[in-house]
C-alpha cells in the first residue's frame, strides 16, 4: 500500500486537498510500470533516466536512511538522500542554469513535499530553507526573482524586460528609465538618468541573462501569506507560470489547474527560461527533475485505478 511518503505537498494548495479525477478510465493492465503505463499520462514524453532502481526499491519496500536510520521509501525527506536500496550512483544528477532557493513553511509536513526532489536531483544548485531562517536578498534583487502568482507577477518571457528595472543595489529604477510604474508597491524608488526606450528593449536579453537565482515557496495556500509578506521578500520581481497545468495527484478541487506542485513549478520554469531567456532549443535537459515525481505519479494513479476510484 502507498504510504505518506508517496504523497507530496503542492505549491499554493491546501494540506488536506482531494484531487479531482483526471483520468476517465483505467487501462486493463494495472501493473506498476513506468509513467508510460497510462496512455493519457502527460508525463510520458519525458526523457528520463532508467527508473529500474525505483522499481526494485518499490518491490523491496521501505528501507533505512544511511544518515538518520529512519525507515523511508525511495529517499529520506529530512536528510535529502536516497535510502539504502536506492544507490546514489543510479540517481540522475541535473545541472541547472541558475541557483534555486526553496523556502519551506515550518508547519509543512516533510513527507508531503516535492521540494526534496529538487535537492536530491540537483544537489549543487538547490538549497532548502525552513522559514523563518531565510537569506537576506536585498543586495541581490537585481539578479533574483520569486515564483509566486499575484497582480504584479509577470511571465517568464518578460523577465528580461522587468529585471533591468533593478539596479545593482537591488532597488527599483523609476521615472526616467522608460518605465512609468513600479512593479511592486514595496519596492524602493531611485531616480536615474533618462534612457532611450529603444536601448531598454534591445538590451533586455542581456539583462535577463543576469538572473542568478530563483526563489520558490513550498507551502500550502493557507500558510503562504506569512512567508510572502516577509519583509525580506518585498520588492523582488515576481514570476507566475500561467500556461502550465499540474499533474499532481493531490490538486485541490476548485483551484486553478495552473497551481503546480513545487517540483513541477521548478521544472516548468526552467523549461520556459531555457527557451524564452536563454533562447535555446529545449531537448530534455531538465526532464530528470521529474524522475521521482513521474514514478510516484504512476504508482498513485495505478493504486487509485486498482481501488476503483477512477
Amino acid at each position: 500500500q502507498l504510504t505518506m511518503s508517496l504523497n507530496s505537498s503542492t505549491l499554493l494548495t491546501e494540506e488536506n486537498a482531494q484531487g479531482p479525477k483526471r483520468n476517465t478510465e483505467c487501462l486493463e493492465s494495472l501493473e506498476l510500470q513506468t509513467p508510460s503505463s497510462f496512455q493519457d499520462n502527460p508525463l510520458q514524453q519525458l526523457q528520463l533516466a532508467s527508473q529500474e532502481v525505483l522499481e526494485k526499491a518499490k518491490k523491496s519496500g521501505r528501507s533505512k536512511c544511511p544518515r538518520c536510520n529512519s525507515s523511508r521509501m525511495f529517499y529520506c525527506y529530512t536528510c535529502f538522500v536516497p535510502v539504502e536500496t536506492v544507490p546514489t550512483k543510479e540517481i540522475p544528477i541535473v545541472k541547472l542554469p541558475l541557483k534555486i532557493d526553496i523556502i519551506k513553511h515550518p508547519n509543512e509536513t516533510d513527507g508531503k513535499s516535492t521540494a526534496v526532489h529538487a535537492k536530491l536531483l540537483a544537489p549543487d544548485d538547490v538549497t532548502i530553507y525552513k522559514y523563518p531562517c531565510i537569506p537576506e536578498y536585498e543586495e541581490k534583487r537585481h539578479e533574483i526573482a520569486l515564483i509566486f502568482p499575484g497582480p504584479n507577477s509577470v511571465s517568464v518571457k518578460d523577465i528580461a524586460f522587468h529585471l533591468q528595472k533593478y539596479t545593482k543595489k537591488g532597488v527599483y529604477a523609476s521615472d526616467g528609465d522608460c518605465f512609468r510604474e513600479p512593479l511592486l508597491k514595496q519596492a524602493k524608488i531611485e531616480p536615474e538618468e533618462e534612457k532611450n526606450p529603444h536601448e531598454c528593449i534591445s538590451s533586455s536579453r542581456n539583462e535577463g541573462n543576469r538572473l542568478k537565482k530563483i526563489i520558490f515557496i513550498d507551502s500550502t495556500w493557507n500558510q503562504t501569506n506569512k512567508i510572502i509578506t516577509d519583509e525580506r521578500l518585498q520588492g523582488l520581481l515576481q514570476i507566475e507560470l500561467k500556461t502550465r497545468k499540474t499533474c499532481f495527484w493531490r490538486h485541490q478541487k476548485g483551484k486553478p489547474d495552473t497551481y503546480l506542485s513545487t517540483i513541477e513549478a521548478i521544472y516548468y520554469f526552467l523549461v520556459d527560461y531555457h527557451q524564452e531567456i536563454l533562447k535555446e532549443s529545449y531537448k530534455g535537459q531538465y526532464d530528470n527533475l521529474l524522475f521521482f515525481f513521474s514514478f510516484m505519479h504512476t504508482l498513485i494513479k495505478d493504486a487509485k485505478c486498482s481501488a476503483g476510484k477512477e
